[in-house]
This record gives structure tokens, C-alpha cells and sequence, in this order.
């Protein structure tokens, strides 16, 4: 009996030493560090391990420093993904994903910097050195432009709220404050040309008054060099905008009593902008007429009639114009020829328009009758 025990005893242990070591390691671990392209870890990261046979997924979280770490990773060939949650979005983004990664029974290191990978790409495309450091370069002043770009609206939220309260010194501030960031941006300039001219109009001071006035010319210039220095055939607005700081500019121009100047800003601006040229060219004829220069403003807002034949206040101030040539005939005033046309149009584009008193009023002086095709018809009288 104690022999056959024993030979049982012996088989128990043999069959012992053929049993595979059920408690050994069969899963690897992984680890590795994520950094973007500034060499900053991704804080909050995930890096998904799937499994490219099976398709088993493992999620690993980044700490503070962009280290992730993970055991009981089986085995194979791996698509490992780097995850970002944007702030402002739910959503996960994919920053970069390595594909046929090898975990095995081992330790696995696998480490994202995408500031490498950048210059490997680089080099992969057969870029010299200095190529290379030209890209940086440009990436380097990309990013510098995101954090200008973002400064500069800010200064520029700041003046536009400032303006709409007309507090326009704190707008001024703002505005040379953004042009010491940066003189190269043209919207700055034109927006502080706004607010010299907006706050000339509440100058006591004559000199102080035409100081602002001087410093309103000047931003409007400078806007419209940089503005025609961009060429960016892909904006629509482009002509339009250029066109709006030449009215502005213009309107700085007449304020200041450079009448000639503004005269043939407005026609810059006409040139540029051709569907807003009757915009323009009354802005002209207002300006002439401002300054007494009669003839000159008719034929300015024959300009604006010819753009635009339904606009009722060009054919109103063209009849103003016109009125004022008006001579004595005795006790009679007699008008150049149109006057009354121009105003009965005026009436009958808007009857009851902000000048339809007065141009029923002017009509009278010359004594001309209300005719407008809204006025009713008399019936001939029935035969007899």
C-alpha cells in the first residue's frame, strides 16, 4: 500500500509540474506622456487603446502632466488614439492616432508629441533645415496673430461701446492703445477716425474742434493705405468697405471746410462702389449745397436721380438748388426751368414726406401748382 501511495504522490506532483502557471503575467502594461505642439501635456486627455484584432477597447486618461499609465493591457496589435474635449464642446476631438501599436507581455511605452511629429512629417517630405525652421516659424507667428487678433477686438469692443455711449475720448484711448499693439490694421484706424470726428462735433474750442478734425483725415487715410495694400480677391465686401472709409473720410473733409477735397473723396468712393455711387453722390450734392455751390450740387444730385430714379429728397434739394437761382420779375420769382418738376416729383414719390410742406410751399412761391400722379384727376365737364 505505501508503494502504490507513493507512486501516486509522485504522479499528483509530476502532473503539478506540467500545469501551465495559470497566475503568471498574460497582459502587458502601457504608459506613455502627450504633449501638443508647444511641448505642453494634453491635461485631461484620452488615449484609447482598440484592439485591432478583436476589437477590445481601452480608455486611459492623462493627468496634470499628460502621463497615462494603464496595466492589464492583453496582448496584440493596437490603433492607439489621442483624444482632446474641447472646452466648449461635448464632443471629443482626434489630435493623432498611431496605428499597429505592439503591447506585449511587457512594459509598453508609446508617447504623443506632436511637435515632433510635426518635424518628422517635415522631414518625411524631404524639407532641408532650414525649411523646417521656416515652418516653425510660421507656426510660431500664427500663434502670435490668434493672441493679437484676439487683444485687438477686444480694444476694439471696448471703443465700439464707448462710441454708442459717445464717450469717445475713453474710445480714443482705447483705439491708439490697440494701434500700439499693432499700426497695421486698418478697421483700427478707421474706427478712430470715427471717433475724432464724432467727438469734434462736441468741441467748444474752435482749434480743439478742427484739431480732431485734422486727426479724424488722418486715421481715414492711414485706414484706407493699409486697406488698399490688402488684396483679397475673395471678399466680397472688400470694394464696399474701401469705399465706406473714402465717404467717412469725405465727411471729415467737409466738416473741416476742405469742400474740394471731400467733393473728390465722394467720387472715389462713388468709382469704387458703383452700386452705392447715388449714396455718394448725394453726399456730394449736401456738401455743395452746404457750401453755396449751386450749379455744381444740381448736377450732383442729377447724379443721384440717374443711380437711383425713385430717391424723392435728390429731386427735393435738386429744386432747393434750383430755387435759389430763382430772379425777381417785378413782384413775380421766376424759376430756372425743372424747379417745379423737381418738386411736384418730390410729392409724388412721398406726399406726405418730411419735405412735402415745404416743397408745396416752394411751389407756391413760384407759383407753380401740387401736381402728382396721387392727386385725383378732375373729369372733363359733361357736354352740353
Amino acid at each position: 500500500m505505501r508503494k502504490y501511495f507513493a507512486i501516486f504522490v509522485f504522479v499528483v506532483l509530476v502532473a503539478g509540474l506540467c500545469v501551465p502557471p495559470v497566475f503568471a503575467q498574460a497582459s502587458g502594461s502601457v504608459k506613455g506622456v502627450a504633449k501638443d505642439a508647444e511641448g505642453k501635456p494634453f491635461v485631461g486627455a484620452v488615449v484609447e487603446f482598440m484592439n485591432q484584432d478583436n476589437g477590445q477597447k481601452y480608455n486611459l486618461k492623462t493627468n496634470n502632466k499628460g502621463e497615462y499609465f494603464s496595466l492589464g493591457i492583453s496582448p496584440g496589435k493596437y490603433k492607439v488614439t489621442l483624444y482632446k474635449s474641447p472646452d466648449d464642446q461635448k464632443a471629443v476631438k482626434e489630435i493623432y492616432h498611431v496605428n499597429g501599436f505592439q503591447v506585449q507581455l511587457d512594459e509598453n511605452n508609446l508617447d504623443f508629441d506632436l511637435k515632433k511629429e510635426q518635424e518628422n512629417t517635415a522631414k518625411g517630405q524631404g524639407l532641408t533645415p532650414e525649411q523646417i525652421k521656416q515652418m516653425q516659424e510660421q507656426q510660431e507667428k500664427q500663434k502670435k496673430e490668434v493672441t493679437t487678433v484676439k487683444a485687438l477686438n477686444e480694444k476694439l469692443a471696448a471703443a465700439n461701446a464707448a462710441i454708442q455711449g459717445q464717450d469717445y475720448d475713453t474710445a480714443i484711448a482705447a483705439l491708439n492703445e490697440a494701434n500700439q499693439m499693432d499700426s497695421g490694421r486698418d478697421l483700427i484706424w478707421f474706427k478712430l477716425g470715427d471717433a475724432y470726428r464724432l467727438s469734434a462735433n462736441k468741441q467748444t474750442d474752435p482749434e480743439e474742434k478742427q484739431k480732431r478734425l485734422d486727426s479724424a483725415v488722418q486715421s481715414y487715410q492711414k485706414a484706407v493705405e493699409l486697406k488698399q495694400g490688402v488684396t483679397n480677391d475673395k471678399d466680397p465686401n472688400a470694394a464696399k468697405s474701401l469705399a465706406a472709409y473714402y465717404n467717412n473720410l469725405a465727411e471729415a473733409y467737409a466738416k473741416a471746410g476742405k469742400t474740394d477735397d471731400a467733393v473728390k473723396t465722394y467720387a472715389q468712393a462713388a468709382q469704387i462702389d458703383p452700386p452705392s455711387a447715388g449714396q455718394y453722390y448725394f453726399n456730394t450734392g449736401a456738401v455743395l449745397t452746404n457750401s453755396g455751390k449751386v450749379d455744381d450740387a444740381i448736377s450732383a444730385f442729377d447724379k443721384v436721380i440717374a443711380a437711383d430714379p425713385n430717391r424723392a429728397d435728390a429731386y427735393y434739394w435738386k429744386g432747393v438748388n434750383l430755387i435759389g437761382k430763382a430772379t425777381l420779375q417785378g413782384e413775380k420769382m421766376v424759376a430756372p426751368p425743372g424747379t417745379a418738376e423737381a418738386f411736384q416729383k418730390y410729392l409724388e414719390l412721398q406726399p406726405t414726406g418730411t419735405y412735402a410742406d415745404p416743397a408745396k410751399q416752394m411751389l407756391a412761391s413760384i407759383g407753380a401748382s401740387v401736381e402728382t400722379s396721387f392727386a385725383a384727376k378732375k373729369k372733363p365737364a359733361p357736354k352740353k
